[in-house]
């Protein structure tokens, strides 16, 4: 009955993901990340309910549809930091190409070091960007769709979990640095960590979202001319 009840699948992915924030902001627990340890719990439930996963995405397309709106959604602090974005307009477009360059150099070294081939460069290289950009662009380049995915889901889990202690130990405290710094490298999923830091550090990780994957789509492909 579990495993085929949407209303159990609901409730549980929602329900894991209230569960942890409540519980990091209780007890103050900087390693309980919500959006890393929802996932975690919900994998098991879904193992543990013998439920097969195209069956757990259609009960939960509710969740998915939503996640359209709530990136528009973006915008509102966006637009309530105007000013603060006009001012800083340089400094964010640097920061971005910046965190772009990097990304790129660093897939293209993992590349080297482990011998891997055009195919790996190809699927990896859009890994800091939004699934809905990158995985067609990885596609596009000759890269493989469904591990650009992964990739990209992992890059912003992980930045959800690791952004604020990173931060800390390269003491940034610059709102607009933080805020790039966090949109630029792990999209979406750590821009919902950015937004929980402060209203400036979030709509400036949010426009770094769309910056970013727009310099990615043209850097990318230069990227795999180069080294072909």
């Amino acid at each position: 009955m579990l495993s085929n009840s949407a209303f159990f699948h609901v409730f549980m992915t929602l329900g894991f993901y209230v569960i942890c924030t409540v519980l990091q902001k209780k007890y103050r627990l900087s390693w309980l990340n919500p959006l890393l340890f929802s996932i975690v719990f919900t994998v098991l439930m879904i193992i543990g309910t013998n439920t097969r996963y195209d069956v757990y995405a259609e009960n939960t397309k509710l969740v998915s549809y939503l996640l359209t709106p709530a990136t528009v959604c973006l915008a509102v602090p966006l637009y309530e930091k105007l000013n603060e974005l006009k001012k800083n307009a340089l400094a964010i477009l640097a920061g971005i190409f910046s965190g772009v360059i990097t990304s790129a150099m660093c897939i293209i070294l993992v590349c080297v070091i482990f011998n891997l081939d055009s195919t790996a460069l190809a699927t990896f290289l859009p890994k800091s960007i939004t699934t809905a950009i990158g995985v067609d662009l990885a596609s596009e380049m000759g890269g493989i769709g469904s591990l650009t995915a992964i990739s990209i889901i992992v890059t912003g889990v992980l930045g959800n979990a690791l952004a604020q202690t990173v931060c800390k130990i390269f003491r940034i405290t610059h709102p607009v640095a933080i805020g790039t710094a966090i949109g630029t490298s792990s999209h979406a999923g750590g821009t919902a960590k950015a937004i929980e830091i402060g209203k400036t550090e979030g709509a400036i990780s949010g426009l770094s979202i769309a910056v970013a994957g727009l310099m990615t789509v043209v850097i990318a492909p230069l990227v795999m001319n180069i080294m072909k």
